[in-house]
């Protein structure tokens, strides 16, 4: 016989402005808070729905997305990307099974970036989770070549995505992650990251973790790799529990 799993589904997909969404929900009416779950470059929405099951099984509304340039949402990826974070947190914020003052970002490598970002330029962003962040600048260079008219390489995220180079090399040459950790003043951050990463240094979130205000807490994982932390289980679970706290 085989063995069949009986793996829990999004309690509800769609698009908003464009963008495609998956939602997870406890079982109950609310409100509960949320999380935004935010993929990495050439990434989509399905590659995180273990956490949002685990979101869900703990008591949270857990809202994945596929970014502009990736999965099923429209358009390019640009620089307008984080008014579509604001855009979203309003969103969901505003439904009735979400208590509004406890909307949370979770972001891996890329989306540890723009989760970033969305805690700077959201009010509705009480907290972050950084997993492996990246930086502007670990991007730009390919970028700028892509603007330029040369492909990328083989082995770059960009070659999955669908990006404005020229508009997206300028915000990435002109915008600065540190400078964002900044601007988030108090709301709490929790940023974890492997110092086995190949692809984002784990110096550059110790970094971010000097930048930031109180309340933080950074997680620094012996061995692992640039993907190991975004879906080990247990620190899913811490994740959760700190956001918890936190919010």
């Amino acid at each position: 016989m085989t063995a069949q799993l009986n793996i829990q589904p999004p309690a509800e997909t769609g698009t908003y402005a464009g963008i495609a969404w998956c939602l997870w929900r406890p079982a109950g009416e609310g409100p509960f808070p949320a999380v935004m779950v935010m993929h990495g470059a050439g990434s989509r929405k399905e590659n995180h729905a273990d956490f949002a099951r685990l979101a869900a099984d703990n008591g949270f509304v857990a809202l994945t997305f596929d970014n502009r340039g990736h999965g099923e949402t429209e358009g390019d990826l640009d620089p307008t990307v984080v008014d579509d974070l604001r855009l979203l947190a309003e969103w969901l914020a505003a439904r009735p099974d979400v208590d509004e003052r406890r909307v949370a970002a979770r972001g891996s490598s890329m989306g540890g970036l723009m989760a970033i970002h969305a805690g700077a330029a959201s009010e509705r962003v009480a907290a972050v989770v950084a997993i492996c962040p990246a930086a502007e600048w670990m991007l730009a260079e390919d970028v700028r070549r892509i603007a330029d008219g040369q492909p990328p390489a083989p082995d770059s995220a960009l070659a999955q995505m669908r990006i404005d180079a020229p508009s997206l090399a300028g915000w990435l040459e002109t915008s600065d992650v540190g400078d964002a950790v900044q601007r988030m003043g108090a709301k709490p951050i929790l940023i974890i990251h492997a110092r086995g990463d190949e692809v984002v240094p784990y110096t550059h979130s110790e970094k971010l973790f000097e930048l930031a205000e109180e309340p933080k807490k950074l997680l620094l994982l012996e061995g692992g790799d640039h993907r190991s932390a975004q879906h080990d289980a247990e620190l899913q679970g811490e994740s959760l529990r700190w956001l918890a706290r936190a919010m």
